[in-house]
């Protein structure tokens, strides 16, 4: 491609970027465009030759524009998603422009450099032990996969078997427990290790989908042989943290490898006045968080972090002798996630935490559970809605109906998520919680502000009357 030309297409996606970023605030918070009609958008013949470059981006930005989400928007509330800082959008297109494979220090320095900076940064964010290893990841699912992975070897090498040489063909069984209210991408890192989502033993979790640790210190106490045990920090619907003080020592004391979920929970190590809700998670063997959540970093990435850096390795190593090794001392990339071929993912993890700063990470951390907090409470003031959980951190989880509406509830609160995203103000979804319908409050989009809470709250009540009025 000449010179001209890949100017004039970096151009051109630089300018339907910014565009797009730029308009997102004042934009309506839902897509304006169904799947269906962005299907018949992009579908066509299979083209027989090849169309001019720069029309093929003017016009993957007009098709796509329309069927976008605006969750880099400041009151999107559907899931916990983070908005992409523009910091690291940049370093992301840079990524994308140097096309670097960051499998090795050999193929590409400057990734692996970069990866190994980032990581240092993260532990000492999160104040997790010095010598963990850390895994750049596609997101906490992968995260959890590695981490699990590493707990399976080292489990079933306490007993005499090299499961990553020999599978689980023959070895000893492996007893599991977990949360009753793990997170779904939990029990598909299960699946995928063999270990499977249906044969764990899960224990009984309290109103906030937290460990009741006198049902754990039962189960654990059961247990003979290999242990795995799977806390979590940051309930996907209350934002509840596991007792890890109580249970990580139960654990311990059965020779259990214990690994925290903390895709977006373990973020609340940063900052003062939310640590307390983690304390004890350091005494964890491994932990899996995302960057692409309370970050901001771009899609995709994920940190897989364990404590026992030679387990890491025996679980992920892939070896061949057309791949340099990495000198004594140094850090290898490829030895800490499954991908041989993947994104340099350190580049944008680098540069929003240089960008940000611990100070200005606890900022936004603080600012978001302060929004989350000052929404609950504004809700809860209106009759007929009512907030399930304890708000500890970023998640609200709400309810609408009276308790005289009780079986009409359920049809009102997705009524109420449906007008609220139709009118556009704000995006919030709904999930099933405890057997009722609710409808899920996530503040965690980098921009979101106390105003945005503000506006926010008062367009889901607006929504709710209109509701109620029509009910009646």
């Amino acid at each position: 491609m000449a010179v001209k030309q890949t100017k004039r297409i970096f151009e051109l996606a630089a300018d339907a970027a910014t565009h797009f970023r730029l308009r997102a605030p004042s934009l309506p918070a839902h897509p304006l465009q169904s799947y269906e009609e962005a299907k018949s958008a992009f579908e066509g013949p299979l083209p027989e030759k090849g169309e001019n470059a720069e029309a093929v981006i003017a016009e993957l930005a007009a098709k796509a524009e329309r069927g976008l989400m605006m969750a880099t928007g400041p009151r999107f509330f559907g899931w916990v998603i983070g908005s992409s800082h523009p910091v690291g959008v940049a370093a992301d297109w840079l990524t994308s422009a140097w096309g670097q494979n960051t499998g090795n220090h050999h193929a590409a320095p400057a990734a692996a450099a970069a990866e190994t900076a980032a990581a240092q940064w993260l532990l000492e964010l999160f104040n997790l032990p010095q010598e963990s290893s850390v895994g750049f990841a596609t997101g906490a699912t992968v995260a959890n996969f590695t981490c699990l992975a590493a707990a399976r070897g080292e489990v079933l090498r306490a007993v005499g078997w090299d499961a990553d040489a020999k599978g689980l063909f023959g070895a000893s069984p492996i007893t599991v427990l977990i949360g009753d209210d793990a997170h779904a991408t939990v029990f598909s890192a299960l699946q995928f290790l063999g270990l499977g989502h249906d044969r764990v033993v899960r224990v009984a979790t309290n109103s906030q989908g937290t460990i009741e640790v006198s049902a754990f210190a039962g189960a654990i106490a059961a247990v003979n042989g290999p242990c795995i045990v799977i806390l979590q920090a940051g309930q996907i619907n209350t934002g509840g943290f596991d007792d890890f003080e109580k249970l990580v020592p139960l654990a311990k004391a059965k020779g259990a490898w214990v690994h925290v979920d903390g895709a977006f929970g373990l973020w609340a190590r940063v900052p003062q006045t939310t640590r307390s809700l983690a304390s004890g998670i350091e005494l964890a063997d491994s932990w899996a968080t995302d960057g692409h959540k309370w970050l901001q970093t771009p899609y995709d990435c994920g940190y897989a972090i364990v404590r026992n850096e030679l387990a890491h390795r025996r679980a992920m190593t892939i070896a061949a002798s057309y791949l340099p090794t990495a000198a004594e001392g140094e850090r290898d990339p490829t030895h800490y996630v499954p991908e041989l071929s993947r994104r340099a993912r350190g580049f944008a993890t680098w540069s929003i935490i240089k960008t940000l700063g611990r100070r200005g990470i606890v900022e936004m951390i603080e600012r978001h559970c302060r929004v989350a907090r000052s929404m609950a409470e504004t809700l809860a003031k209106e009759p007929g809605v009512t907030i399930l959980n304890n708000v500890v951190l970023n998640q609200v989880i709400v309810r609408f109906g009276t308790d005289a509406e009780a079986e009409r509830g359920d049809q009102l609160t997705r009524d109420t998520i449906a007008r609220i995203q139709q009118d556009g103000v704000c995006f919030a979804g709904g999930a099933m919680w405890r057997g009722r319908q609710i409808m899920r409050i996530s503040v965690i989009g980098g921009e979101t502000s106390d105003e945005d809470g503000r506006i926010s709250a008062e367009a889901m009540i607006a929504a709710w009357r209109k509701i109620r009025d029509d009910a009646h």
